[in-house]
């Protein structure tokens, strides 16, 4: 059965009104139980990839079921307008502000793009906090002609101050990512925007460790674009993401988009019975998100997967999602440096995300946390930990037995 983007809302918005008591958690955990599968793993990095909730696992069977030609399964429709609607209440955005793209980072180069970045040269911000694949992204901007001036944390923090100094007249673009991957740091978004606004610059964040993690507020802040793919605090997985327009940027955009899911008009003139025309084709472009960025397909199990997992965040509400992943972190927070670890987080982030400095972190974390049945982030130096909704006091129990000493 398909439903309507009407029927989708009203659901998730009845499942976001059950009472407490119906959504009562497993002690010590947000989710309820049933919620996720069962596991021997703490796994306690759901920052690189979260576990695919049940309904979610669910709403794929029912589209592969469709795919595989199951009988019982032909009436099933996918519904791709009920996800991008619910994302865009995620983010309190309209949902012909969103199109749909394969990751952050494409949305992020779309931009770029749009805004004939680099050759139209012009002075870039962006910071060290801002996802590691995006380094190399703003450098070559650089050495193709743009001025691009990094920001670096201070205290595990981008001040506020370092960036008033940076943006300027002539700063085309500031970009950023709300909440960093790198230790958890949060912008203080519409303080951003304001500075890079009063100068002329617009404003890229990339929300993929903020949009159901934390709550995101894109008519507040004003942020001009945000992006965000779906494997992480969202339950999705690869593949697919969404990329947010502000409506009134639209024209401003140069289009360096051609995709048929962003045409809006079409009808041809080459084909049997086809009307007489003077063209090939009549088309015209949406005059929205989607027709100024979309492309081809989409990944559509992964749509049908945030038709479930979307209204699942919306029914636990990101407030609460939040609170209960900042009962875990402040504990780390409090804990770490009992026993000699240096925290990158800032200790007042209200984020997900706790991080480590640790030399050699994969020699020394990897065997003991393998032994205890531990998942968690560990790069060459550093360690990061990133709870959420199905961890609880038990998951950081057993992190903290099987750390050794610093």
């Amino acid at each position: 059965m398909r439903l309507t983007r009407r029927q989708y809302l009203a659901a998730s918005a009845a499942a976001a009104a059950l009472p407490a008591a119906a959504r009562a958690a497993t002690p010590g955990t947000l989710a309820r139980p049933g919620d996720f599968a069962a596991t021997d793993i703490a796994y306690l990095d759901n920052g690189s990839q979260h576990p695919m909730p049940l309904v979610g696992k669910a709403a794929v069977d029912a589209y592969l079921a469709k795919r595989t030609l199951d009988p019982a399964a032909q009436s099933y429709s996918l519904d791709d307008e009920g996800p991008r609607a619910a994302f865009a209440t995620l983010i309190n955005a309209d949902a012909d502000e969103i199109a749909w793209v394969q990751s952050t980072t494409a949305g992020e180069q779309m931009v770029l793009r749009a805004l004939d970045l680099p050759a139209s040269g012009g002075h870039i911000v962006t910071d060290t906090l801002h996802f590691f694949g995006s380094i190399p992204l703003y450098e070559e901007m650089a050495r193709q002609g743009c001025e691009v001036t990094w920001l670096r944390p201070v205290d595990g923090r981008i001040r506020i101050e370092d960036m008033r100094r940076a943006v300027r007249k002539g700063t085309k673009l500031v970009a950023l990512s709300l909440v960093s991957t790198v230790n958890g740091f949060e912008h203080d978004l519409k303080a951003v925007c304001d500075i890079a606004h009063a100068a002329g610059a617009l404003v890229y964040a990339d929300i993929i460790h903020a949009a159901g993690a934390v709550p995101v507020d894109v008519k507040a802040s004003g942020v001009d674009f945000a992006a965000c793919a779906t494997y992480k605090w969202l339950m999705g997985d690869f593949g697919l993401g969404f990329l947010y327009v502000r409506r009134d940027v639209l024209p401003r955009l140069k289009r360096a988009n051609y995709g048929y899911y962003g045409i809006g008009d079409f009808a041809t003139h080459v084909y049997p019975l086809d009307p007489p025309g003077a063209t090939i084709a009549n088309y015209a472009f949406s005059k929205d998100a989607s027709g100024a960025f979309a492309l081809g397909t989409h990944a559509h199990a992964v749509i049908a997967q945030l038709g479930a997992t979307l209204p699942y965040i919306a029914a636990l509400g990101v407030p609460a999602i939040q609170r209960h992943a900042q009962e875990l972190t402040d504990r780390l927070k409090r804990e770490l440096p009992k026993r000699g670890y240096t925290l990158m987080t800032p200790p007042e982030a209200r984020t997900p995300i706790v991080t480590c400095v640790l030399e050699k972190a994969r020699d020394r974390l990897a065997a003991p946390m393998a032994a205890a049945k531990v998942r968690l982030t560990v790069s060459a130096n550093r360690f990061r930990l990133t709870p959420s909704v199905q961890n609880g006091h038990a998951d950081i129990d057993r992190f903290l037995a099987a750390l050794p000493k610093a």
